[in-house]
């Protein structure tokens, strides 16, 4: 097995255009490929996964342990010819100017990953062979496998930075991509659109490969990458204890599509049948649920269509008022309150588990780590649970009930107090957070175990 991460000098140096490249060719040389993202970002691990048609899990420096990273890479590599991650921001950007903790960097050497670093080369000539020096030598411990242009206005541009750098860096450049209208990614308020509404259709996908083979050495860079080491054996399970399997319905729709793929694997470990269902096209829940997950999304864009929907979301508010456990994240909080209000100052009702309304900003309303202390008793654990996320998102708590109290203690990464949040009601969680659930696995259990007491009460009326 050979492994790469594809590094930027900075945000839009061409990470995500590059990688998506680098997949796609290689998938069309019949390569087993496996990707990786560096950071909490749902996005590109969609576009990923649309050209592998392979899982994309995240990697990350804060929210998951060196030791969680490092199995994590080497379980889900094990069956791939090729690893091809993904960084963040650019190569040394972390939590702080003074070390390389949470960067693409501190990654790189945790799991001994060649770098590949992509340059924004619009308006650059030879200045670009200063700047490639310059991250060439900031840090020894990092092994650069090369260097791939983007944004170039021609081959002659190109041809130009090549000459730069020949005795300037020992890195090789490998190539380099021309500007091109095919193969941009447009953006939305969260970032680049999601695959469901970006689908990378085969033409982008065929382009972007096409553009790799003609200019960029993949089959030079191949050949370069040093052998991983051999591939971790798969785990060999024991027979779980006899344990009622219980169902939990996974919000799966183009308003919820943002979900950690490792909190789904640790609940089906911990005993889950993961059942999808749309809340925007399904007319009403799957049948038999012990539990229902609303990840996060855009239900802001189709809150007119989940409003609509007006037997989903009394079904939903049903299971409220029964006491099913369900969470809600982000986008799935939203949908669990009485409200959505829109740009337009429109009010879309929603299912109304949580007596509070949210109301969207055209402004980013809050960005970064999170770490959760719980203070009640919730789905997720017991008082004092402490788990790990992310927070992002255009929108703010318009009214919120004086007899709803907040159920987390939020700190950001740094250890600063933020305001208060979480939402517990009957056994309904929900926040603006988007917690992973590998920064504390017993989540996905104590969740998992209260699914399994509602099959067991929902068996004994039957």
């Amino acid at each position: 097995m050979k492994a790469m991460v594809i590094a930027g000098t900075q945000s839009g140096a061409g990470k995500t255009t590059i990688t998506l490249g680098i997949l796609a060719a290689l998938i069309r040389q019949g390569r087993t490929v496996v990707s990786f993202k560096v950071g909490p970002d749902f996005i590109d691990p969609g576009h990923h996964e649309r050209i592998t048609g392979r899982v994309c899990r995240n990697l990350d420096g804060w929210m998951l342990t060196k030791a969680y990273n490092h199995t994590l890479f080497r379980q889900a590599a094990r069956d791939a010819d090729i690893v091809v991650v993904e960084g963040v921001m650019g190569l040394f950007d972390g939590y702080d100017g003074r070390s390389e903790a949470g960067s693409t960097a501190e990654m790189a050497k945790w799991l001994d990953l060649s770098v590949i670093l992509a340059v924004n080369a619009k308006s650059m000539a030879r200045s670009a062979a200063a700047l490639v020096q310059g991250f060439e030598r900031f840090d020894p411990g990092l092994n650069f496998a090369g260097v791939i242009f983007n944004n170039l206005g021609s081959r002659r541009h190109l041809a130009y930075l090549q000459d730069a750098l020949a005795d300037k860096v020992h890195m090789p450049c490998l190539g380099g991509i021309q500007r091109d209208k095919v193969i941009e990614i447009p953006e939305r308020h969260l970032g680049l659109v999601t695959r469901e509404d970006h689908p990378l259709a085969d033409p982008f996908i065929g382009r972007l490969a096409d553009i790799i083979e003609a200019d960029v050495d993949l089959s030079g860079l191949v050949h370069s990458l040093p052998e991983y080491g051999p591939p971790v054996p798969s785990p060999t399970e024991s027979a779980p204890p006899a344990k009622p399997k219980v169902r939990i319905g996974v919000a799966r729709d183009k308003a919820f599509c943002f979900y950690y793929r490792d909190n789904l694997d640790l609940l089906a470990s911990a005993g889950a049948e993961l059942v999808p269902f749309s809340p925007t096209n399904d007319t009403s829940l799957p049948e038999e649920l012990d539990g229902l997950y609303f990840g996060g999304g855009y239900p802001e864009v189709y809150a007119r269509q989940l409003s609509e929907n007006e037997n989903m979301r009394k079904q939903v508010h049903h299971c409220c008022r029964n006491r099913m456990p369900i969470y809600g994240e982000c986008g799935g909080f939203m949908y669990l309150s009485d409200g959505i209000t829109t740009l337009d100052g429109e009010i879309h009702p929603m299912t109304g588990c949580f007596h509070l309304r949210t109301k969207m900003s055209p402004r980013l309303t809050a960005l970064g780590y999170r770490e959760i202390t719980l203070r009640a008793q919730t789905p997720l654990g017991l008082p004092g649970t402490v788990i790990r996320g992310h927070e992002f998102h255009y929108s703010t708590l318009d009214t919120v009930s004086d007899s709803l109290p907040s159920v987390y203690q939020i700190t950001d990464r740094a250890g600063v107090e933020k305001p208060a949040g979480g939402f517990c009601t009957r056994q309904t969680l929900g926040s603006y957070i988007h917690l992973h659930f590998g920064s504390c696995p017993n989540t996905a259990r104590h969740f998992t175990g209260l699914c399994r007491d509602y099959y067991r009460k929902r068996k004994q009326h039957l």
